[in-house]
């Protein structure tokens, strides 16, 4: 994340004055509507030849679900740890994001939200405010995990939106 600044502001900007766990509970049931009927070749082709096509961007969100687990745990069980950066381009290239069945990235996706989303309604006051440092973003704690991650859902499902809606 190059931008860092505005993009963490666009990504506030959709929660602010929202329960980012309702709105994480949300994120894979409107991907699914989304998807409905839509068939697998516009799911997986890409808008232009720099932009990822849906499928490629549920492929990238359940990657990112499973890096917020550990991210997660890893702020819980380890207050103040450090929290690597990843590079989304060469874990779409590492992992092949457009050979990904779209459906069977939503089922991933949907699961590891669900296992976050058990853990999360459970945690205590003292939980929610353990914290790690974002070797991009700095401090951060498990809140603001939660609430970047219902914002960075949003921000991919406009853009899905955009993708299967043109077609």
């Amino acid at each position: 994340m190059t931008n860092a600044g505005p993009y963490q502001a666009k990504l506030e900007s959709y929660t602010q004055g929202k329960d980012p766990l309702a709105m994480q509970s949300d994120a894979p049931r409107t991907i699914s509507k989304l998807f409905a009927g839509v068939p697998e070749q516009i799911l997986q082709q890409r808008p232009s030849p720099d932009k990822w096509s849906a499928g490629e961007i549920i492929a990238h969100l359940a990657e990112d679900e499973l890096v917020s687990s550990w991210r997660y745990r890893q702020m819980i069980e380890n207050c103040g740890c450090e929290l690597a950066a990843f590079n989304q381009e060469e874990w779409a290239r590492l992992g092949n994001y457009a050979s990904w069945k779209p459906w069977d990235s939503l089922l991933m996706f949907r699961l590891l939200r669900e296992a976050n989303l058990r853990m999360l309604h459970r945690l205590s006051d003292n939980e929610w405010e353990r914290f790690g440092f974002h070797a991009e973003r700095g401090k951060i704690t498990v809140k603001d995990l939660v609430r970047h991650m219902a914002g960075h859902d949003l921000n991919h499902i406009d853009q899905i939106r955009a993708i299967v809606t043109k077609s």
